[in-house]
């Protein structure tokens, strides 16, 4: 979280100031995220990976994974927390019926997002830069070579998941981040991204959407699935028009929904 939001219950949960060597001030009773080996300054591109990073090099748990003060994994029972006045927490996942989910599966990942009119490399050119994703698969391609196949694959898709969302043991977890951040280096030395406006600026937390399937496909990583809850409003409207203007006119987008 970079901002005050409710907190879910639970002892799986430990919340995490992104961006606090920038914003010290923001938020002073959690976790922050400057402590120790990390890369907080990179908050403003890198997003949510800055909480990663810092789990990779200075949390030791059996278990680690990412949700945001927004959007986090939820319960499989469709009807809790259901209803106009029901608060969405209140469907997020609980530690009894995580640890049955984690009991079966090393990897949890949220379910799929589907385009349907779009391919994954047809959005992300229409709403976003085409460089930043020309950037990341000529990186690829050179540090290593043996995912361009997933990549591909996934380029050509109309579907994938989204959000940097995962739970994993500490060992797929560490082999994960110890792939991705090095490549998200390279990628933002070649196309150093304060060049962009801050809305763009954000494209490395973005490709790392993508790598994070590329890495789950390639390893053939077994791995179950939750469903995803938002806690904040979305104007779908304002969304569903923002994506037509950029296929059909290719408007990219200006900000988040």
């Amino acid at each position: 979280m970079h901002k005050p939001a409710p907190i879910p219950h639970g002892r799986a949960y430990l919340p995490i100031h992104v961006g606090a060597a920038l914003h010290p001030d923001v938020l002073t009773d959690i976790q922050q995220d400057d402590t120790g080996d990390n890369i907080s300054e990179l908050n403003p591109y890198y997003c949510e990976l800055t909480a990663l990073y810092w789990l990779w090099k200075n949390n030791d748990s059996d278990y680690k994974g990412l949700v945001h003060y927004r959007r986090l994994f939820a319960t499989r029972n469709f009807f809790k927390g259901r209803g106009r006045s029901s608060d969405p927490l209140a469907r997020v996942i609980n530690d009894d019926e995580l640890a049955q989910t984690l009991a079966k599966h090393s990897v949890i990942m949220p379910t799929k997002r589907y385009y349907v009119i779009e391919t994954i490399h047809s959005h992300y050119v229409h709403t976003m830069y085409a460089e930043q994703i020309d950037v990341a698969e000529t990186v690829l391609a050179h540090m290593t070579p043996q995912y361009m196949s997933e990549w591909k694959k996934l380029m050509k898709r109309r579907s994938s998941r989204f959000f940097n969302m995962m739970i994993m043991d500490r060992e797929h977890f560490d082999a994960y981040c110890a792939w991705v951040f090095p490549i998200l280096a390279e990628i933002t030395r070649r196309l150093p991204p304060d060049q962009y406006e801050a809305f763009h600026a954000r494209y490395p937390g973005r490709i790392s959407e993508m790598l994070l399937n590329v890495w789950i496909d390639h390893n053939n990583i077994d791995f179950g699935e939750l469903p995803t809850v938002h806690t904040e409003s979305i104007n779908w409207w304002k969304k569903g028009t923002s994506f037509l203007k950029a296929k059909f006119f290719k408007k990219r987008y200006t900000g988040s929904f």
